[in-house]
Order: C-alpha cells, then structure tokens, then sequence
C-alpha cells in the first residue's frame, strides 16, 4: 500500500518548534577578510583543534565551506612539518588501584623459599647411607 500524506492532519504528533535555536556563529575568516589561512599560525589552527588532537567539524567551529577547507589544509600541512601534533597524549588518570592481600605475599613467599631447597625421598635417605655390597 502506498503512504500517504496526511502526517500534518494527525492531532496526535507534536508540531516541530520553530523558534530559533541560538546566535548563529560566524566565520572568523570572513569577519575578518582574510586572504588565506596560515599554516605556521599554530596558535589559531589551535581553535579548530580538539583537545585530543582532531579537526573539529564545521558545524562547531562556524567557518564557512570555503575557509573550513582552507583550515584542514593548513592544519594538515602543519602536522607534516611538525608544527602540530597528529594525536595528543592523555594519561589516563586511574584509581589508587585494588588492595593485594598480605597473607598471599607470606605465604608466596614461604613457598618460593620451599621450592629452593630440593625435596628428600626416602629413598635417597637410604642411598646417602653407606652402600650396600653386592656379591658376585
């Protein structure tokens, strides 16, 4: 069967809010009439970095198509001449980490020093005694 149409006769779906969302964000290149973007301006490419190292999106930074294109060029010929970073490092911050228990560390530590010594048989009790002679 075909659908059709009449989404915007149903009462019972919520109609879409037309207020606007916010102050719309605008090109830093174009406010300012730049001619081009500066890959050695470390500093500003910063702006359209993110703390982790990527290029961040259009839609976050408010640059227009054009100047968005220039910005990753200029960010990607920085990364080539070491200027910027591919990636940036984050250690991880972790927990003081679990408890280990102490019993286990004695009682490791009592088997390492068993293990050392070379287990007694009886038998090599009886052979460490004199030899026994055997006729012929």
């Amino acid at each position: 069967m075909a659908r059709t149409n009449d989404r915007d006769r149903n009462p019972k779906r919520a109609p879409k809010e037309t207020r606007p969302r916010g102050k719309k964000k605008v090109c830093v290149f174009c406010k300012e009439h730049a001619q081009w973007v500066d890959y050695k301006d470390v500093g500003l490419l910063r702006r359209f970095m993110s703390e982790r190292g990527k290029i961040r999106s259009r839609r976050v930074t408010g640059n227009c198509t054009q100047h968005q294109r220039d910005v990753q060029v200029a960010i990607k010929t920085a990364r080539e001449l070491a200027l910027l970073p591919y990636v940036q490092r984050t250690a991880s911050e972790r927990g003081p980490g679990r408890p280990r228990p102490q019993q286990g560390r004695e009682e490791a530590a009592t088997r390492d020093t068993a293990a050392d010594e070379a287990p007694v048989y009886e038998a090599d009790e009886e052979s460490e005694s004199e030899p026994e002679e055997v006729d012929a």
